[in-house]
């Protein structure tokens, strides 16, 4: 348990950290499961908006320090390979 002023300051700023980021993580996910809904339904056109929009969220995970760079880039490559193939 925290004892310290300074460690119950930074158990309050993980707590408030954790919820903000909990928030944008299911925010991305929502994202990247439209985009695999609409790979699974064949619609290559919805696929390729949908992934249009989750680039950017993804990208701004690895900005807010959700996700780190690398595996946003593997989730972003993957994606497209699978919208590309729909063809």
């Amino acid at each position: 348990m925290a004892n310290t002023p300074q460690s119950k300051k930074r158990a309050r700023q993980n707590e408030r950290k954790l919820e903000v980021n909990k928030a944008r993580r299911s925010r991305i996910r929502t994202f990247l499961k439209k985009v695999e809904e609409a790979i699974t339904s064949g619609d290559k056109k919805l696929a390729a908006s949908a992934l249009k929009s989750a680039q950017p969220e993804l990208m701004r995970g690895v900005t807010k320090g959700v996700y780190k760079k690398n595996t946003a880039a593997r989730k972003m490559s993957r994606l497209s390979a699978r919208v590309k193939s729909l063809a």
